[in-house]
């Protein structure tokens, strides 16, 4: 009996223990922050500043006035959500200011229960982040982003060229000159070099343009 009434003691402790309101701050110096295209609003916790949310713009002298404000009232770690490419350039900045951002994902924000419909986005984000409940995404370190973006923008290039070369194949057969059966790559060296010779202006076909 003794086992028993210990093991339900034992359940009803770890139940209370559960409870979402007993959850202790992890990250006391947390800042939430929701980016948008015109405006992005910020929030700190409420005992830092009378004002604990403000907006700001999004032009760089606004950024760096956000990231000042944050660095004023001792924040440390941030949370913002990875919306379209705007949040690229506040991160980039608060890292620089050695703060750490946590890149997290507007589904995951949302679907948490327990937010206020009279809560904002920014306040909601600061709320979960000091809980500890928000996972950041990977973000590679600053050397491997910029080889990524070469390497992303280099296969958009590779995937933009086909649709070009169909274009001057069709300019060509308009023109009658039926290149494509004589070489099997105009835009190989040879091709190339008898398309700046007939953009150049030559007309002879018996002319050279090697």
């Amino acid at each position: 009996m003794s086992q028993s009434k210990g093991r339900k003691s034992q359940g009803k402790v770890n139940k209370a223990q559960a409870n979402p309101d007993t959850l202790g701050i992890v990250h006391p110096n947390a800042a939430g922050i929701d980016i948008g295209s015109r405006e992005i609003w910020v929030a700190i916790p409420p005992d830092r500043a009378e004002e604990t949310v403000r907006c700001f713009g999004t032009f760089t002298s606004d950024l760096h006035a956000l990231a000042d404000w944050l660095v004023e009232h001792r924040i440390d770690t941030v949370a913002m959500e990875s919306t379209g490419v705007y949040w690229i350039p506040l991160f980039e900045l608060l890292e620089a200011r050695v703060l750490r951002v946590f890149l997290v994902n507007a589904r995951y924000v949302k679907h948490v229960p327990g937010r206020k419909s009279d809560v904002l986005d920014c306040q909601w984000l600061q709320k979960l982040h000091s809980l500890g409940l928000l996972t950041g995404s990977f973000r590679p370190d600053a050397e491997m982003v910029g080889l990524r973006t070469y390497l992303r923008h280099r296969a958009e290039l590779i995937q933009h060229r086909a649709p070009h070369i169909l274009h001057m194949q069709k300019a060509l057969q308009q023109m009658n000159l039926q290149l494509h059966h004589v070489l099997s790559d105009i835009t190989g060296v040879t091709g190339l070099q008898i398309l700046r010779a007939i953009v150049a202006g030559e007309r002879d076909p018996y002319v050279s343009s090697l």
